[in-house]
């Protein structure tokens, strides 16, 4: 695919490259702060995070651990089932430690909410979120969000990490994807 055929598949650019890393880059401050000598594990929830967590974990000042759980709930379609399936579950034991989830994404809730209650019951000390993007207005349930990047429109968007089928991933902004794509 030619770098204007993927153009095409986009109506707007909503987040832009630097933008992101600049929130990426003071959120990792906040957390430094925030868990000061404390035994802090960072979860990434695959795929879509991988670009989050890479970026974010380097812009921390101390050495945290990582680990990564691969759950599915959207298939090939734009929206969530909210059913969680498990595709690869974590390596590290939760219990005694203080977890923080970096997300790309909270769109409705459904699996983050699946995610946290899994993980208090596996006896995390602790258990916090660091989502790049929230949407709020496509919650279903509540989620306590303690470091959030950008609240953004409802819309379907793709990029640094975020695909439609696989897609997209690569690119460096956020963009919508525009709807002749997916419709």
């Amino acid at each position: 695919m030619r770098v204007a055929d993927i153009e095409a598949d986009l109506a707007q650019i909503l987040v832009t490259e630097q933008e992101i890393h600049a929130k990426l880059d003071e959120l990792a401050v906040r957390v430094a702060q925030d868990y000061a000598g404390k035994d802090l594990i960072l979860i990434g929830v695959l795929k879509g995070a991988v670009m989050v967590m890479a970026d974010f974990v380097r812009a921390l000042p101390f050495h945290a651990p990582m680990d990564w759980m691969a759950v599915s709930s959207y298939g090939a379609g734009t929206k969530s089932s909210g059913v969680v399936q498990i595709r690869k579950d974590l390596d590290t034991d939760l219990h005694g430690k203080h977890v923080l989830i970096v997300e790309d994404i909270i769109d409705s809730g459904l699996t983050l909410s699946w995610l946290l209650e899994n993980f208090e019951s596996r006896g995390a000390e602790s258990i916090e979120v660091l989502a790049l993007l929230r949407k709020p207005d496509a919650a279903k349930v509540e989620i306590r969000c303690k470091y959030v990047g950008f609240d953004i429109p409802n819309e379907f968007v793709v990029g640094y990490g975020l695909d439609y089928a696989e897609r997209y991933r690569n690119l460096r902004d956020i963009a919508v994807l525009a709807p002749h794509v997916y419709s």
